[in-house]
């Protein structure tokens, strides 16, 4: 790693760049410098972003959101662990870690952090992971520890039942939490601003992944899951 940690930032929204780079420019860090040495907006710009810089040849860290106009960030990371194994990425998002930080952990990301976290953790997440290591909240752990315990739970509950929700993508997971909650699939077009067909599309992936043959299954399954 070079004396200074070079950042990409990920995130479609400008006011959390400019944010996020007040926070990690920072002198009061002190050293080594958190430098951001690029920015992207869409998830296929994050991607290019990354090549052009020849992946560690020019960054330490990708800090990505989830919430990603193209292919969201649950995408991009599978990804940057397929072309670029070696860079380290930090997922960041406004969604609840119990929702989304095991499912990252698992896709491997080295760390998950809510948006609303304070800046020394900011600060402090992205050099533990850009020094190769992880950063796990008491939460995110938490909610590690619990996941082996919550498979037996959905197996116990419908036999034969695998768990593949980790494997969806964010916008399936939208799709998937929508349809457990007893929406149709036009309900979840209008809301989703996408074609009927489109959302049959991605709930017919969500059956292929998680191996349910039809929605009251995939409501078993949403059960055992954690809410919040």
């Amino acid at each position: 790693m070079s004396a200074a940690i070079r950042v990409l930032l990920g995130d479609d929204h400008r006011i959390v760049r400019e944010g996020l780079k007040q926070v990690l420019a920072d002198p009061a860090n002190g050293p080594p410098e958190i430098v951001v040495a690029g920015e992207a907006t869409q998830g296929q710009e994050v991607l290019s972003e990354v090549a052009q810089r020849g992946g560690t040849q020019g960054l330490d860290l990708v800090l990505l959101d989830i919430a990603m106009p193209g292919m969201d960030g649950l995408e991009v990371l599978q990804a940057l662990r397929t072309a670029w194994p070696a860079l380290p990425v930090l997922m960041l998002s406004t969604y609840p870690e119990r929702q989304y930080a095991v499912r990252c952990i698992q896709m491997g990301a080295a760390g998950y952090l809510h948006k609303s976290a304070d800046p020394d953790d900011m600060v402090a997440a992205v050099r533990k992971v850009a020094a190769g290591g992880r950063y796990l909240t008491e939460t995110t752990a938490q909610a590690l520890a619990g996941a082996v315990e919550r498979t037996g739970v959905v197996r116990a509950v419908q036999p034969g039942l695998p768990v593949g929700v980790e494997a969806l993508s964010y916008r399936e997971h939208q799709v998937f939490r929508l349809l457990t909650a007893g929406h149709s699939v036009s309900e979840i077009g209008a809301q989703l601003k996408l074609a009927p067909n489109t959302v049959s599309t991605y709930r017919a992936r969500i059956l292929e992944k998680t191996g349910a043959r039809n929605d009251v299954e995939l409501a078993l399954l949403a059960r055992a899951l954690p809410q919040g």
